[in-house]
């Protein structure tokens, strides 16, 4: 036991003369790193650090680490430095690899390899620890919005090094926040991020998430489900029937109203007059049987919340009853078997363009009895001229043959 000490102690004295000659050989002869090489390293805060000091062309020279201070930590595959957290991991010729588990903050620095060859090499690998941010939290300024109005949210990443980056993002739209950075007295980093936006009916249900973007963690997010009030939307839906409303039909409107609150109140009323004593009204639901031209007019479905009221009109216009083209039994209904009709505005058309053609031809036939009308008795005034006395002009326009020559001649 006491020779193994009297080794140990021997090695320890043999490296500080070692490492005083190199510091001295180092101080009067610029260093030139040219075969050793290695890496910097980025290392989660807790988790394993690994430092590899390599030489490409090596000639038995001897390759140790130290750490920020200047202390050895290997010489070789020797490891003077009492830190257990150090362990080697390879030694040959051309590497010496050093593992460091559990890093701390206290680690980060700037770690040494050196290479004895005249001259003396050195090669820095400088570690840096990474700090994530503890969990973000959003912090909203109201709970419950109202449709129109502006709303702010804050985000915040603490403890974190090096400081964290902040998204924003409302359902699947990036929203732009304002960061803003504090240094604490640990030297970590805290970030908060402020976000601004004016919220509609349309927000309601829709998450906004806070996106924490950090070297040492992936996908660190938050969200906040929006609570958003708006007034009703209504719509009046048609159960009955599917096509024209016609005499002696029954009719079955539906009120569908929307809201945030749920309306708590929904009332039908007809527009400029009172809804028929007969409907039934059962909810949203309205039901006039037996139809007839009395009942057109505007219905109005009304829904009201705390936010206020809105409201849907249907127009009811009752057609005369479709003359049935089937069977006595047989039951027809709009959409549902209804003979087919032609419309009256198309028979209109027609009777008007026939009304039209006949006027037309009675005026071209009235104008041509009335030209043949004008010809017969210019032959008449030819007799009468053509006759020396009253009893010959007579004769003539009777259809007399006393000057049948002299036509005769006149003709040719």
């Amino acid at each position: 036991m006491a020779h193994a000490g009297c080794g140990s102690l021997a090695t320890i004295l043999f490296l500080f003369i070692f490492q005083a000659a190199v510091f001295q050989g180092a101080a009067q002869i610029p260093v030139v790193s040219q075969n050793l090489v290695t890496d910097n390293v980025s290392v989660v805060e807790g988790e394993m650090a690994i430092i590899s000091c390599r030489v490409k062309d090596n000639d038995d020279s001897v390759i140790q680490l130290l750490n920020p201070n200047r202390q050895t930590i290997y010489f070789r595959d020797m490891r003077p430095l009492k830190d257990a957290r150090f362990q080697l991991v390879n030694f040959s010729d051309n590497e010496l690899r050093v593992s460091l588990s559990n890093v701390s903050l206290s680690d980060e620095g700037r770690y040494v390899c050196q290479l004895y060859t005249d001259p003396p090499q050195e090669a820095y690998a400088d570690i840096t620890v990474l700090v994530p941010p503890g969990n973000p939290m959003i912090d909203a300024r109201d709970e419950v919005l109202s449709e129109g109005n502006e709303t702010e949210m804050t985000c915040t990443a603490m403890s974190s090094k090096p400081a964290a980056t902040i998204r924003w993002m409302k359902g699947d739209k990036e929203l732009p926040g304002k960061p803003k950075v504090e240094l604490t007295y640990d030297r970590m980093y805290t970030v908060t991020s402020r976000l601004t936006f004016t919220v509609n009916k349309e927000d309601d249900g829709v998450p906004v998430v806070c996106i924490v973007d950090h070297p040492a963690v992936k996908d660190f997010q938050v969200q906040k489900y929006l609570e958003v009030q708006y007034k009703p939307e209504v719509k009046i839906m048609v159960e009955f029937p599917q096509g024209l409303t016609r005499e002696g039909e029954n009719l079955e409107l539906t009120c569908q109203a929307k809201g945030r609150p749920q309306p708590q109140r929904v009332n039908w009323v007809k527009v400029d007059d009172d809804v028929p004593s007969h409907a039934v009204i059962t909810g949203a639901d309205l039901y006039i049987e037996n139809l007839n031209k009395s009942y057109n007019g505007t219905y109005r479905c009304v829904a009201a919340n705390s936010l206020g009221e809105s409201y849907d009109d249907y127009i009811l216009y009752v057609y005369d009853t479709a003359p049935s083209t089937e069977p006595a039994a047989h039951d027809s209904r709009a959409g549902e078997g209804a003979p087919r009709t032609v419309d009256h505005a198309v028979i209109g058309g027609v009777v008007a363009v026939v009304v039209f053609a006949m006027l037309c031809l009675l005026i071209v036939l009235g104008r041509y009895f009335a030209r043949h009308k004008g010809t017969y008795f210019t032959h008449e005034a030819k007799g009468a001229d053509d006759a020396a006395d009253a009893d010959t002009a007579i004769i003539n326009a009777e259809g007399g043959h006393t000057n049948s020559d002299e036509k005769k001649e006149y003709y040719i």
